[in-house]
């Protein structure tokens, strides 16, 4: 067991603070994983360089379901739902020639009003308590902030704070840096350190980690803009965002507040240059009419798809974008980094208390690294089918352009549609050949970016089902290990008994006949504390204690 040291120790030197889990930046990757780790009662302390409330870039436009479901599962969900765009107001995409020009196809996707109420649309009827959320992280990511600060036990934000240097050690990892605002540098003794500090990552660099892949797949000159009479005049019906199909400026228009602040991004396989870049007439035209604007923020950005050669260096973990980074095709690219934290908390979190083995630790990369080889293919493909050449017609009052429209318009709704209503992406994956997971002879689904299969099998995301008193499964979930029974025949005692003589956290929660299982073809279904599946079976193990050494790590390679 690593006993926290919390406190701090003095030097001839200066004040070093110690504490158990440090994470170096403070963005919805950083925030999510620091409130999950001091959920299961571990100190943590996030290092944020930005002010404390201070709004990033408007980037990151979608909240996946099953990041939702992380965020129901720390207890703030609700508030990043009600928070973006008002609640009348569609979250529909649109494929245009411009928002003055020609509609060629829209993906129909309800309101916040509409969400529960969701049948027919394009992402609506999934399994899940928590279906997908369409809001900027400009506005998103100061919910997180302050459920951090206000609602968080065991859980300290230093803002203004620069991280300069990473030093891990056998048993220890140090991280030196400086306060902005005083000036005053600062020394931290860590157990373990998790880098989310984006993807020019310090901490990845300090440990000499590679990022492997293509970093130059396309590129794109985003604005952020204020036109407060764009939506009353636009011609085409209010949408979340616009996929505008120009052949003089292709580009993407993305609605912040539903109001009068927008992201206009100009898209192009080459790098211009920011400097000489003609971002009032690239705007204009993606926009379609010289309606008024003013541009508030100027930022270039690349299409990439980098995914890091290791994950971690002894007690450094690096997650998110520091990790991988990619094409933002189907909304996977914070979302798969609140994926990574929701695999490493609870992990972090069982070592330091105690009852999970160090080699816990060591299948972060083992689980994550191929699901986001999985994912950023599929985002890969879905830039590769609709990167199509436009008729420089298309806009024309003819038959040919009619004609080009049409084409168009239908080649995108069969072929790009799908990354906005992406079912499989969210639920489907599951954690191959992980060494804490007992698999069976069952072989799990295969899902696609829109289709996904609920299943039992090991590794898989636990089927949601609602119970027969209107709560979800999901909500009943203990806080680590949940045995979920669909047998009361079967005497559970011995396995409570061993749990508890190993110190082993597990909760027992009977569904016969408090909840639609059909899904569940086996009686008993072992669920991690990220929801993913770690043993099932018709009746108890013969070797309980040898199943739970297992699944916590002391029997892993």
């Amino acid at each position: 067991m690593i006993a926290p040291q919390n406190g701090y120790v003095s030097t001839s030197q200066q004040t070093i603070k110690k504490v158990p889990v440090l994470v170096i930046g403070g963005g919805p990757v950083g925030l999510t994983l620091a409130m999950d780790i001091a959920s299961h009662g571990v100190e943590t302390i996030i290092l944020e360089q930005r002010a404390a409330m201070e709004a990033p870039d408007p980037r990151c436009n979608h909240v996946s379901a099953r990041t939702m479901e992380v965020f129901r599962r720390l207890g703030f969900a609700e508030k990043v739902r009600n928070t973006g765009l008002p609640a009348d107001y569609p979250h529909d995409v649109s494929y245009t020639t411009s928002l003055f020009g020609y509609e060629l196809g829209r993906v129909k996707i309800p309101s916040r009003a509409n969400r529960f109420n969701d049948a027919g649309y394009a992402d609506g009827g999934w399994p899940t308590p928590e279906p997908p959320h369409r809001i900027n992280q400009y506005f998103m990511e100061p919910v997180l902030f302050k459920h951090a600060s206000e609602n968080v036990e065991n859980l300290t934000i230093m803002s203004n704070f620069r991280v300069t240097d990473v030093s891990p050690s056998d048993d220890k990892v140090y991280v030196t840096g400086t306060d902005l605002v005083t000036g005053e540098a600062s020394t931290f003794e860590a157990i373990y350190v998790a880098g989310c500090d984006g993807a020019s990552s310090m901490v990845r660099k300090t440990l000499g980690i590679k990022l492997q892949g293509d970093d130059n797949l396309m590129h794109s000159m985003m604005a952020s803009i204020t036109a407060p009479d764009l939506l009353s005049k636009a011609t085409c019906n209010p949408a979340w965002m616009y996929w505008v199909m120009n052949p003089t400026q292709a580009g993407c228009v993305i609605a912040l507040d539903g109001k009068d602040k927008w992201v206009v991004n100009a898209f192009s396989s080459t790098q211009s240059d920011p400097d000489t870049f003609d971002w009032e007439g690239a705007v204009r035209t993606i926009i379609g009419e010289d309606v008024e604007f003013t541009i508030e923020a100027k930022k270039p950005w690349s299409g990439r798809r980098l995914v890091a050669d290791k994950f971690s260096e002894g007690r450094v973990f690096i997650l998110g974008d520091a990790a991988h980074n990619w094409l933002p095709m189907a909304g996977y690219g914070m979302n798969a980094g609140i994926a990574d934290a929701a695999n490493l908390a609870w992990k972090i979190a069982a070592v330091v208390n105690g009852w999970g083995d160090e080699k816990l630790l060591d299948t972060f990369q083992n689980e994550r690294q191929p699901i986001l080889g999985q994912v950023s293919s599929i985002a890969m493909n879905i830039r590769k089918k609709n990167n199509l050449k436009l008729p420089n017609y298309i806009e024309e009052d003819s038959e040919r352009g009619q004609a080009a429209r049409k084409e168009v318009g239908q080649f995108m709704m069969e072929t790009d549609s799908a990354q906005f209503a992406c079912i499989g992406l969210n639920f489907g994956y599951f954690y191959e050949q992980s060494p804490v997971i007992a698999y069976d002879t069952g072989t799990p689904p295969t899902y696609t970016l829109g289709n996904y299969t609920p299943s039992t099998c090991p590794g898989c995301r636990v089927p949601h089902t609602w119970m027969d008193d209107g709560a979800s499964l999901f909500d009943k979930l203990g806080p680590e290990y949940t045995l979920l029974c669909l047998d009361k025949s079967i005497d559970l005692s011995m396995f409570e008994q061993v749990s508890t003589s190993m110190a082993f956290p597990l909760e027992i929660l009977n569904l016969q006949g408090k909840a639609n299982t059909a899904v569940f073809d086996f009686p008993l279904v072992l669920v991690r504390p990220d929801q993913h599946i770690a043993w099932r079976g018709t009746h108890l193990p013969s070797d309980i204690k040898g199943l739970l050494n297992h699944i916590r790590g002391s029997s892993a390679a």
